[in-house]
């Protein structure tokens, strides 16, 4: 029996970008929901052109994109078993999809991240304060939580119903974090598997900017910090 799988990709002014995205995805999702959060450009249009659902979400915030997914989803007569979420940029490799829900479908896995580790990175696709902050961000989640999470990387997979369970609020940037330190309260059944980066297509919203990096960098650390009081 087919699991049913189902990809949220949030965008910004990804025209470039988003139909070689779609293009990539493995034909073993049934649904792809491309969240169009404010764009200036024509997003919505490729990605409709290219074969996804848009879903349009006016409120900036990655966050708020992600969650706007979840609510069309949440609309639906029939839930997904896995639900993936995935960048808009090209960054990612689509194709390695199946790679990233196989540990749910085969190990009963709750969630699962694709960690973008060193040598399967294009050189200059992760900036060195990306870097420094997802090593800074895991190394205090092992320390405060006992985690072994290596990254907080977009590409990642979840079971719908542990990712209802976790009832996600960040509207922001602080989304990834939340969701990992949510699974180690939950103690849901979590792994990382290694996959490729590269550079992406056009200018990040996030590290291309001091004030997305220093805003970002405040809103997972302000996550980790917040639980570790609890």
């Amino acid at each position: 029996m087919a699991v049913d799988i189902k990809v949220i990709i949030p965008a910004y002014n990804e025209e470039d970008s988003i139909g070689k995205v779609i293009a990539e995805i493995p034909d073993s999702v049934s649904e792809t929901i491309v969240v169009n959060n404010n764009s200036s450009d024509n997003t919505p249009e490729n990605a409709a052109k290219a074969g996804a659902t848009v879903v349009d979400q006016p409120i900036a915030g990655y966050g708020n994109a992600c969650l706007a997914g979840l609510n069309y989803i949440e609309k639906q007569s029939k839930k997904p078993e896995i639900i993936v979420f995935l960048d808009g940029d090209y960054s990612d490799y689509p194709e390695e999809l199946d790679k990233i829900v196989a540990p749910i479908i085969n190990e009963n896995m709750d969630l699962v991240i694709g960690a973008r580790k060193k040598e399967l990175r294009e050189p200059g696709s992760m900036t060195p304060q990306q870097v420094f902050g997802n090593q800074l961000a895991t190394f205090l989640m092992r320390l405060f939580f006992g985690a072994n999470f290596t990254d907080l990387g977009p590409f990642r997979a979840i079971k719908y119903e542990s990712l209802k369970n976790l009832e996600m609020q960040d509207q922001t940037y602080g989304w990834t974090v939340e969701m990992q330190l949510k699974a180690i309260r939950k103690n849901l059944a979590y792994k990382e598997v290694p996959v490729r980066y590269k550079r992406r297509i056009g200018v990040s919203k996030v590290s291309g900017t001091v004030k997305g990096t220093i805003f970002a960098g405040v809103k997972i650390l302000g996550w980790i910090f917040k639980y570790s009081m609890k």
